[in-house]
């Protein structure tokens, strides 16, 4: 019992133990709870700021060529926002920023951006990349972005990520356990960093360039061995450009105005260096133009004269004046007269007089009686030169150097008959003494004209004197500016009978074959021609006066010796070519026809040409701006696609050359001729060779001759490209050779000929050499493909398949079907419109038509009426267009185009007259 009693006893004092426990617990809290709700001591605050998050952070970056890598990022929220790069805060000025809300969170967004360029990645030496980060700041903190690495890119020439070639050697697998070797190879031979400091080769076997130069174009090999195995790595090429530098400024040209407002220039080229390997082209103009005053000549004028002097001693009195009203400045004329003026004071009274007047009379008596004499020994000798006739033999000629003597002629060998023709070719007796010009008679003598002191001639190389002296010549005329050093002389001969113009077509003219021609024209005029590239002159009937006889001439200056007329970023786009003798005078405008390779085919004009003129000394002006053509323009310049029409009142030298008339590029025709050696070959090397010429018929032939001196042969017609004024090269290379039995002993893939030397134009011919070997003497078959075309440009493909242990066959580089006019055209045979037929045309149309039925309307239905005023100066414009309409149909001489414009001008009396009297 005790035990159970005991045992409640225990459990119930358990059960008050948890009550009392429960009740301390509850009213705790209760207590807790009423004491926070009576007693707050504050209330709680606003949320606060996020730390800055990034909305966009900075990329990774690779500077190509000089270009900057642009860097940005952007974070939201952000009160400050900079980029640190290298562990270095950049510059604040260097940083642009921009702000803006966010629409949805209505936190303040900032974006920063900043450029690095080249200097700052190369001035960071060592291991390490040059990286940057952006760092953002807010009331919370600051927040950094990932970091961006900054690279220069190499041009490599095969797809990848640069550097390259740094990174290639830890790709080789080096057995383990096992110490090897790494060496890196430029061009198969070992690089020594102690002997050239420009390369370092790191711990990690990588080769750094520290500074990239020309010579470090190369293909660099990495070779790891050790004493188990040797592995090469492929081979990577680097290929170093070269950007383009301005050179000095040329001194500023003279003033063009000769009187007034003008203007100046002067040029740069970017040569200083010129761009290589797609380097950049230089950026700025050319050309620089500044304006210019020139002061205007004042010529002189005279005073009154002054009072008479007193009366001397010698019956006479003067009075004098002076240039003063107003004086001679800035390179004006002085006053002609004389400054004193005397007259005798006594009215013939003095004695003085008288002894005067009787010493005047005895010196008349004297001079008529030698002028008796001279007329005899004037007419002795005109009697005997009706009998005898004398040539000049050119070198008798070139050696007296015309010294003043006698002139003995050769004897007859049959006198008695002296109507037989004189012999031209005989060698006669040296003339010695000076020559005159005879045009009104021979006995003319205060019209004579020392031809030693005559502008009208210019010499022509190698050329000989030949006089002509028989009952038909009227007169003699000779070239005064002889250059006598050079041995360069030209003839002029004036002949009295027109019918005999051609018994005295005799010219010897030493001259480069192909390049010239020569011929003697009279009054019935004709065409000079260069066979076979598209060069002519045309000598209209009545150029050259009536009985004068000019031994005239056309001449292509080789380019390699004649300055050529281009500046700045003009190209030449003709031959330059020389008609003379340049100082002639023309009744009537000739007509120069040059080839050009500009392409005018666009509907908006691409190009602003210009015709240029080469001065006596050597200096080229410019003739005329087509489409800018005024009233004192000398020249009418006709354009067509291939060619170009002068006409001209003054022979000379002559060239068109063009520039890019913005803001379009001009392009050029060009043609592209492939040549390899004749067989057969003896050697494993073998060498194809491509020209880059201009589409001209005479840049065409000048390769022919010099491939033809070499032994080469045309393998193919040459193909045309359109080279475009972008600055960018011409590239050339050779692809798909059987390496089996060919290699190539190039170094890079491909060959360049830089921009400026094709477009400028003076260095011709242009050509690159692709080198080839053999595998042995038995191989003959080659089989490739050649590409030529303009880096971002047009471009053509040589599929070349040949033997070339055979005789190679040369392709004819001259079209099927082009006539082959002849070198020299004299008189009416060199026109396909007959004189008697033009004569009616131009009475037609030459005067004036209220309907304008008249030359003009005859202009514009040919073509030719880009700047009328230029005809409507001529006494004849219609007959100034039919020379044209020549000149521009000298291949075919096609009378339909003539016919058909008549028609449309309702000229019917003319379609009869060319239906009856021509040759249709």
């Amino acid at each position: 019992d005790c035990c159970v009693r005991m045992c409640v006893c225990v459990c119930f004092l358990r059960v008050c133990l948890c009550q009392i426990i429960i009740l301390i617990s509850m009213f705790a809290e209760s207590s807790d709870y009423s004491e926070a709700e009576v007693l707050p001591d504050q209330f709680p605050s606003a949320p606060a700021e996020p730390l800055p998050e990034f909305l966009l952070e900075p990329e990774d970056g690779f500077i190509v060529k000089n270009r900057p890598v642009q860097l940005r990022c952007r974070a939201s929220p952000a009160t400050q926002i900079y980029f640190k790069c290298n562990g270095e805060w950049v510059n604040q000025n260097d940083h642009i920023t921009r702000e803006s809300l966010d629409q949805i969170t209505g936190l303040v967004v900032r974006e920063v951006d900043i450029s690095v360029s080249r200097t700052q990645v190369e001035e960071l030496f060592g291991l390490e990349d040059y990286w940057c980060q952006c760092v953002a700041w807010s009331s919370a903190g600051t927040t950094k972005s990932n970091r961006a690495y900054v690279r220069i890119a190499c041009q490599c020439s095969f797809p990848s990520v640069c550097p390259v070639p740094l990174n290639l050697c830890h790709k080789l697998l080096l057995l383990p356990r096992q110490r090897g070797d790494v060496d890196w190879l430029k061009n198969e031979d070992v690089i020594d960093s102690s002997q050239d400091s420009n390369f370092l080769i790191t711990i990690d076997h990588n080769l750094i360039i520290k500074q990239a130069r020309l010579s470090d174009t190369a293909n660099y090999t990495c070779v790891a061995r050790n004493v188990v195995a040797k592995r090469r790595s492929s081979t990577a090429t680097l290929i170093v450009y070269v950007s383009g530098g301005w050179s000095s400024w040329t001194e500023w040209s003279e003033c063009n105005a000769r009187c007034g407002r003008g203007w100046q220039r002067r040029t740069r080229s970017c040569t200083n260096p010129a761009p290589l390997n797609g380097g950049a082209f230089c950026e700025g103009p050319p050309v620089q133009r500044v304006t210019c005053t020139t002061l205007c000549p004042v010529d002189g004028g005279w005073t009154e004269w002054a009072k008479w002097s007193a009366c001397g001693t010698e019956c006479t009195h003067w009075r004098s004046r002076e240039c003063q009203a107003p004086p001679p400045i800035n390179g004006g004329k002085h006053c002609s007269g004389g400054m004193m003026e005397s007259k005798n004071c006594t009215e013939g009274l003095c004695v003085l007089g008288d002894v005067a007047v009787y010493t005047g009379l005895v010196v008349a008596l004297l001079l008529s009686v030698v002028m008796a004499l001279c007329v005899g020994v004037l007419a002795y000798r005109r009697r005997c030169r009706h009998l005898h006739g004398d040539i000049t033999d050119s070198s008798s000629a070139l050696t007296a150097a015309f010294h003043p003597g006698n002139y003995k002629p050769p004897r007859q060998d049959n006198p008695l008959h002296p109507s037989a023709p004189p012999d031209l070719t005989a060698t006669a007796g040296t003339f010695r003494g000076p020559l005159f010009s005879l045009p009104q008679g021979v006995n003319d003598s205060p019209h004579k004209i020392p031809m030693t002191d005559s502008l009208l001639l210019d010499p022509l190389p190698s050329l000989k004197i030949k006089v002509y002296n028989s009952s038909t010549l009227s007169s003699l005329e000779l070239p005064a500016d002889m250059s006598l050093s050079d041995g360069e002389i030209l003839s002029l001969k004036s002949v009295g009978t027109v019918g005999r113009e051609r018994d005295y077509h005799s010219h010897t003219m030493s001259r480069e074959s192909g390049l010239s021609t020569s011929a003697t024209l009279g009054n019935l005029g004709g065409r000079l021609t260069i066979p076979n590239t598209g060069v002519s002159l045309l000598v209209p009937p009545g150029t050259i006066p009536q009985g004068k006889f000019y031994e005239m001439y056309l001449i292509i200056n080789k380019w390699e010796k004649t300055t050529l007329p281009s500046e700045g970023s003009q190209t030449v786009l003709s031959p330059v070519v020389s008609c003379g003798p340049s100082g002639m005078l023309l009744n009537r405008p000739v007509v120069l026809t040059l080839p050009h390779c500009a392409q005018l085919d666009t509907p908006t004009p691409d190009w602003t040409l210009a015709l240029k003129t080469q001065t006596h000394q050597g200096a080229w002006e410019e003739v005329l701006t087509v489409g800018e053509e005024t009233l004192s323009s000398p020249c009418y310049l006709q354009l067509e696609e291939e060619c170009c029409h002068v006409l001209m009142e003054q022979l000379g030298t002559y060239g068109l050359v063009g520039q890019s008339c913005p803001p379009r590029p001009a392009c050029k025709r060009l043609q592209l001729a492939l040549f390899a050696p004749r067989a057969p070959c003896l050697s494993l090397d073998f060498s194809l060779r491509i020209y880059c010429i201009h589409d001209t018929p005479h840049a065409l032939k000048e390769v022919l001759d010099l491939e033809r001196s070499l032994g080469g042969v045309l393998l193919e017609h040459p193909k045309p490209l359109l080279f475009k004024d972008s600055y960018h090269n011409l590239r050339l290379s050779i692809h798909d050779i059987p390496h089996t039995y060919w290699r190539s002993k190039l170094l890079a893939k491909y060959q360049e000929i830089p921009f400026y030397h094709i477009w400028s134009g003076s260095q011709r011919p242009l050509h690159c050499t692709f080198s080839l070997e053999r595998a042995s003497l038995a191989v003959s078959q080659l089989a490739c493909k050649i590409c030529v075309r303009q880096v971002e440009g047009e471009g053509q493909i040589f599929q070349l398949h040949t033997d070339i242990q055979e005789t190679l066959l040369p392709h004819s580089p001259l079209p099927s079907g082009s006539p082959c006019l002849p070198s020299s055209q004299v008189g009416p045979y060199a026109f396909r419109l007959p004189d008697s037929i033009r004569q009616k045309i131009c009475a037609s149309l030459d005067a004036p038509s209220a309907r304008g039925c008249d030359w003009r309307l005859l202009a514009r239905s040919l073509g030719f009426d880009r700047y009328l005023n230029y005809f409507a100066t001529k006494p004849s414009p219609t007959g100034v267009l039919l020379d044209l309409w020549e000149a521009c149909h000298q291949g075919d001489a096609d009378l339909v185009s003539l016919a058909t414009a008549l028609e449309e001008m309702g000229k019917s009396e003319v379609l009869v007259v060319m239906t009856t009297d021509g040759d249709c």
